[in-house]
């Protein structure tokens, strides 16, 4: 089975690269822009026709949050017409699209974790590109599965996990928002995911959207003293309101996201974020 995974060089696609030598009944291809440019429609034909491309995994995505704000083309590029152009590979091809998205397509006024079914209303214009890209997978590729997360980090790129380490080491005390309340999401966990997903028959076969972040609640400023304090460091951390640190784009005060449809169609267990940030420390070192 040829499995096709983009943007393979960011925090997933690097976390499933590391897990495919124990997958060895599958055949990778790890493509990033260097590779495939997948706002290439025929460059993304010819390379399906070419490798006989079994699955998809698009872990490709515009995530410069803020950036986006003054970007917008760019970001709908990457985030919405390239799924489109990879949904349509898929369906011609006759090949399986994971897609990821992220809890930014909601507006965070929810007072209880976001249920897949409960209607999108994106405060940025990251958060509609990645709707759009949604909307695109599921319409020109029917059997697509798309997967929700939130708060991705790893010991693989730039992240929240690695910020925090370095500014506890630079600064004197850090200022950490306290009113924005998710699950951070590991990315390896995902990528572990994923790939069972891959290697289960009825798994493959499910489409549609389904929400994946590790379990368990908390804030920014509670993911920070976390970090912290497994780095076993002292620097002090303040809690702070969302105005007071402003930025170009909106994001939602509560995304936490429901699992349990993605626990009971793929049969899977989920990781405490505590733990999981502990076993990325260890990758770390």
């Amino acid at each position: 089975m040829n499995i096709l995974v983009t943007g393979s060089n960011g925090q997933l696609g690097s976390e499933i690269r590391s897990l495919a030598g124990a997958f060895s009944m599958f055949n990778f291809l790890f493509t990033d822009y260097a590779e495939l440019d997948i706002t290439d429609e025929a460059a993304i034909q010819k390379f399906f026709s070419e490798n006989e491309i079994n699955v998809c995994i698009n872990c490709a995505a515009y995530t410069a949050v803020d950036k986006a704000e003054t970007e917008k083309e760019l970001a709908f590029l990457v985030n919405a017409k390239a799924v489109e152009y990879l949904a349509k590979a898929c369906n011609s091809n006759g090949s399986k699209l994971i897609h990821i998205s992220t809890d930014f397509i909601f507006d965070g006024i929810l007072a209880r974790p976001v249920l897949e079914k409960d209607t999108p209303n994106p405060l940025s214009v990251y958060g509609s590109t990645k709707l759009a890209g949604e909307e695109f997978a599921l319409q020109f590729s029917p059997d697509a599965i798309v997967l929700r997360t939130s708060w991705v980090y790893s010991s693989f790129g730039n992240n929240f996990v690695k910020t925090i380490l370095r500014l506890c080491k630079e600064k004197p005390s850090l200022n950490i928002i306290y009113d924005q309340v998710g699950t951070p999401t590991y990315a390896r966990d995902l990528a572990q995911a994923i790939l069972q997903i891959i290697t289960d028959k009825n798994s493959l076969s499910q489409k549609g959207v389904f929400n994946f972040s590790n379990e368990g609640v908390c804030s920014w400023y509670d993911f920070a003293i976390a970090i912290r304090n497994l780095a076993s460091l002292d620097t002090p951390i303040f809690p702070i309101e969302s105005s007071q640190y402003p930025t170009p784009a909106t994001r939602p005060k509560y995304s936490v996201l429901n699992k349990q449809k993605f626990k009971t169609t793929f049969n899977q267990s989920i990781p405490y974020w505590q733990d999981s940030l502990k076993a990325c420390f260890e990758k770390l070192g």
